[in-house]
């Protein structure tokens, strides 16, 4: 694994975690403004916490992009693999953990925490890695497709449960 790689993925699993804390209150000091709601939690829903982990996530992949797309492999593919990949850990270890015991705030944190280091150690692996997938366009363009699919969702979120907010019962942006 390329050490240079393996560093920026660090610093940007660190990056991910404070801002994604940040971004999760950040709706509210904004004065609830419609254009900081895309990136910012604007309830408790799954969706939103699944959200305030792409884009810290997607920032983080763009500034790589500049720094070290030459020198990785598969640069795209990893990126992608790296935003599917924390909110299916987020999702599958939040909903195991609701099945067996009652919600824990600190629990909450650190499966967030967890998610996102394992995804950017799955993303310095694919980078470093010496086969090409060849999956470059078809990954770029799955990217852009989740960020579309997190902009509209926040304004016209399905009425699943993944959406919906536990505590108010709203889906997406208050409607009062």
């Amino acid at each position: 694994m390329s050490n240079r790689i393996f560093k920026y993925e660090l610093s940007g699993a660190f990056f991910s975690i404070i801002i994604g804390s940040v971004l999760h209150f950040i709706y509210g000091w904004s004065g609830k403004n419609g254009i900081v709601a895309i990136f910012g939690a604007v309830n408790e829903s799954t969706w939103e916490h699944l959200k305030i982990a792409f884009w810290p996530t997607l920032m983080f992949s763009t500034f790589e992009y500049f720094s070290i797309f030459r020198e990785a492999k598969n640069f795209c593919l990893a990126q992608l693999t790296k935003l599917v990949s924390i909110p299916i850990i987020i999702v599958a270890f939040f909903y195991g953990w609701l099945a067996l015991f009652p919600d824990n705030f600190f629990w909450d944190i650190g499966i967030f925490i967890f998610a996102i280091i394992t995804a950017y150690y799955i993303s310095s692996k694919l980078m470093s890695s010496r086969i090409k997938y060849g999956l470059e366009a078809f990954s770029a363009f799955l990217i852009v497709l989740m960020l579309a699919t997190f902009a509209v969702f926040t304004y016209f979120p399905p009425q699943y449960f993944i959406f919906k907010d536990p505590i108010s019962g709203d889906y997406g942006l208050e409607r009062k």
